[in-house]
């Protein structure tokens, strides 16, 4: 079967979750055939491909995404409906699919990383499977993929594992395998386990990481769910304050704090950590100045905000110095999940638009708490937003008990947190400065994205930059 399948790339990616050029123009540039995976079955070829996506328009660039197919001479009813099209191979056709969503093609994968289990590493079709020491797989999972993702897939083994399918990919190695995995030897217990992942050696030499399966957390709601629906119970009786309601989130967000200061502890011991001098905190904010301003000229609304803005910006300027580590790099409720064992933290990634060389950059914890507490504050305003008022005296009740959740859910999510950390947090005053600059800065950046896909929206961030300073 040749590389390019004869398939339409570009229909192909256009109508899937996980291609992130959506909206604007590119093409198919190449289509390399990384490895083909041999199993039992002769009918079935399980390949995966390499695609290399160029744009088109002003921005221009280009992005690499993994496409695993599987193939068959005779249409699989059984997974119609991700079949992706037909392909010429010599005078015969073969029906090709999304091998994520076929259970005998990633019955294979996970074949490689059953058989790397003895000694840590098997190599297998071209892909080495690695798994990490005192974890057990059995050859008996059965795969089904899980729906709702977007930038990567992902595909739970029975109720033991789940196997994350990076989609858009670059070479090196990918904080999540490599946070996981230390976090993981460190006997974290504020996180899914890593059992493995899988990678392939580049031509030039580079290392490309393909996937990475962990533990599968049978009893857990995802965080962002679960806030939204303490608010929404806040909600249902508007005349009971917060605390009184059933619905207040103090309890959930303190343990959550404790389970952040844990995770940043052990990555602070575990990967270089530094403390920069007044230099490093000039220069970071004047980056966050020019976010500002650059957001400024998209969004007019946050000109009104603008002065104390760069006030907060000038007293973090001021700091004599800045302790930087290894962060999550995209924390927010969505990337937490409660169980029956207590909060984890999930999906290491980092921001998914940053090169890898970008996402492991230290920076100071406090990107990850504000990060947090602007979710508690989305949590709250999207359930207000989606409920409608009676009148307006039911509307300003409304909001005063989103306010009332989101600000005792920051309060008890901060407090867990520094005191967890003990004498490690720094003053008070210099985590007010710090707080108030990171907080500030996310804000921004909502601010922009609220104004090009959800104005409606653009009141969430826009509260949050008006409290910027008025403590």
């Amino acid at each position: 079967m040749s590389n390019d399948l004869g398939i339409d790339w570009e229909a192909y990616l256009s109508r899937t979750r996980w291609f992130g050029g959506k909206g604007r123009p590119f093409r198919v540039g190449s289509v390399t055939q990384l490895a083909e995976l041999a199993g039992d079955d002769a009918d079935l070829r399980a390949t995966v491909y390499l695609v290399t996506v160029d744009y088109t328009d002003e921005e221009g660039g280009s992005e690499q995404y993994q496409v695993p197919l599987s193939s068959y001479d005779e249409p699989q009813d059984r997974i119609a409906y991700a079949f992706v099209g037909s392909a010429a191979s010599g005078s015969a056709v073969r029906h090709v699919y999304d091998g994520v969503h076929d259970r005998d093609a990633m019955a294979l994968w996970l074949e490689g990383l059953v058989a790397a289990e003895e000694t840590g590493s098997a190599d297998r079709d071209g892909l080495r499977f690695r798994r990490v020491p005192g974890t057990t797989l059995s050859p008996a999972l059965v795969s089904s993929p899980l729906t709702g993702e977007q930038s990567n897939s992902s595909v739970r083994f029975d109720d033991t594992a789940i196997m994350k399918v990076f989609r858009k990919v670059s070479p090196g190695v990918n904080p999540d395998i490599e946070i996981h995995e230390v976090l993981t030897r460190g006997g974290s217990a504020d996180i899914a386990a890593l059992y493995g992942w899988v990678e392939i050696d580049l031509p030039d030499g580079g290392l490309l990481q393909l996937a990475m399966i962990q533990e599968f957390l049978r009893t857990a709601t995802d965080g962002f769910e679960l806030a939204t629906g303490s608010v929404r119970m806040v909600m249902a009786d508007l005349e009971l304050e917060v605390e009184d309601s059933g619905g207040d989130f103090a309890g959930e967000a303190t343990r959550l704090g404790e389970a952040l200061a844990a995770v940043h502890a052990m990555l602070r011991d575990s990967f270089p950590s530094e403390r920069r001098n007044s230099g490093a905190t000039g220069e970071l904010a004047a980056s966050m100045v020019a976010r500002l301003e650059q957001a400024a000229r998209i969004v007019p609304e946050i000109e009104p905000y603008c002065e104390r803005l760069r006030d907060a910006y000038s007293a973090l300027a001021r700091l004599d110095d800045l302790e930087v580590q290894r962060l999550h790099g995209d924390l927010h409720l969505g990337q937490t999940l409660r169980t029956t064992d207590g909060w984890k933290i999930v999906d290491f990634e980092g921001e998914p638009g940053r090169p890898f060389g970008e996402r492991v950059l230290p920076d100071s914890r406090w990107r990850d708490v504000a990060g947090m507490l602007r979710s508690f504050d989305y949590a709250a305003r999207v359930v207000e937003l989606g409920i409608p008022a009676v009148d307006e005296a039911e509307a300003a009740l409304r909001a005063q008990r989103a306010r009332e959740w989101s600000a005792r859910a920051r309060r008890h999510f901060l407090e867990g947190y520094v005191a967890s950390l003990g004498s490690s947090a720094g003053s008070e005053e210099e985590r007010r400065i710090l707080l108030d600059a990171y907080v500030a800065d996310k804000a921004v950046y909502e601010a922009v994205y609220e104004k090009r896909n959800r104005p409606t929206w653009i009141g969430i961030p826009l509260a949050a930059l008006e409290r910027i300073g008025t403590r």
